[in-house]
């Protein structure tokens, strides 16, 4: 595992040594990024001591689609933050496509990107502060009594994604989704999507499709399946 104090972006540094031949399971983690980076473009604020770091999947014959590994990141992100808040109970929740949310509040985001035959996935996690946003509220973990280090992170990090890895590799994505399930808020959540082409649905949580969608239950009866947007609970 290699670990930098400061660097633009650790997804990129990791892209880069991925092209280089990076092995599968890599990780780089940095203090500090001056550039980091969340979905869609958007800047993610990366003041010291919070979690910020990348890993490194190889594809091979008979994986599952490489976007899934979001899904996996976000199972793997959970596990970790469970175990160091292990009385936190349904509080701690996972929200579609990438989010893990405690009492609502954005705790963590995910960010895949693709060069060849590897994914590198972006990980950053609000240990000691949370930044801002315009449109959710955010939280961290001191702020629910846990302290925990980015190194200590990292560590607990690269054993879940270590196993979240195989059984999405074994088990197939079925196994994965399940679990994102069961980690997730309950079925019936109402839930706001904005859709890449503008628009805007509301409708009920009802799980997730066989290749990991959103299936959004609209008030008509019918389920729209979501392959990308952004999901806001309501």
């Amino acid at each position: 595992m290699l670990h930098v104090p400061e660097t633009g972006s650790t997804n990129a540094d990791l892209r880069q040594l991925a092209e280089a031949g990076g092995e599968d399971g890599l990780w780089l983690r940095a203090d500090r990024q001056t550039a980091g980076r969340g979905r869609q473009g958007r800047d993610w604020s990366s003041p010291s001591g919070n979690f910020y770091g990348s890993t490194l999947v190889r594809l091979r014959p008979g994986d599952p689609m490489a976007a899934t590994l979001a899904l996996v990141a976000a199972v793997a992100i959970e596990a970790a933050v469970r175990s160091c808040l292990p009385d936190i109970g349904t509080r701690l929740a996972l929200k579609w496509p990438n989010d893990l949310l405690i009492d609502g509040a954005k705790l963590s985001g995910i960010l895949l990107e693709r060069t060849g035959d590897a994914v590198v996935i972006g990980m950053g996690i609000n240990l000691v502060s949370a930044p801002e946003l315009p449109d959710r509220s955010t939280t961290a973990l001191v702020d629910h009594g846990a302290e925990v280090s980015p190194a200590r992170m990292q560590g607990l990090l690269a054993d879940a994604m270590a196993h979240w890895v195989t059984i999405w590799r074994e088990a197939g994505l079925s196994a994965v989704i399940e679990r994102w399930e069961a980690r997730a808020h309950p079925r019936g959540t109402p839930l706001i999507a904005r859709l890449p082409d503008g628009q805007v649905l509301t409708g009920a949580f009802e799980g997730l499709a066989s290749d990991g969608a959103l299936r959004l239950g609209l008030a008509d009866g019918a389920s729209h399946v979501i392959h990308a947007g952004d999901i806001f609970l309501v």
